[in-house]
């Protein structure tokens, strides 16, 4: 139950932390990639308190990861004098939605160390 409850509050806190003048916009975009889990939908049993998720599922292997980490830093490292909250908002869904899916990765990660 914990984790399921850190799913919403650790990207609520960083939108607060780091997106404050957008915050909304971020934890709104970070919720939204919870969508992740339905390659949840393709395992037998759906759900296993004992299964780890991280590569697992076609959606928590580490290439999707590598895709989720590239999606948060392409808008860091492409060349613009604008700060993020000014960039397209194309720029600014792929770096939140990229954040969103490595937080996520980052708690079932966890799941499975404990």
């Amino acid at each position: 139950m914990i984790h399921i409850v850190l799913h919403f509050v650790i990207p609520l806190a960083v939108g607060l932390l780091f997106y404050r003048a957008h915050w909304r916009e971020a934890v709104v975009i970070m919720l939204l990639t919870m969508v992740v889990d339905a390659d949840h939908l393709l395992a037998d049993p759906i759900y296993d308190p004992s299964r780890c998720s991280i590569g697992f599922h076609p959606l928590h292997t580490v290439p999707a990861i590598v895709v989720y980490a590239l999606l948060f830093l392409g808008p860091l490292v492409v060349r613009s004098t604008a700060p993020l909250h000014e960039r397209s908002v194309l720029a600014r869904t792929a770096h939140l939605a990229g954040l969103g899916l490595l937080i996520h990765m980052g708690l079932d990660a966890a799941d499975c160390v404990w």
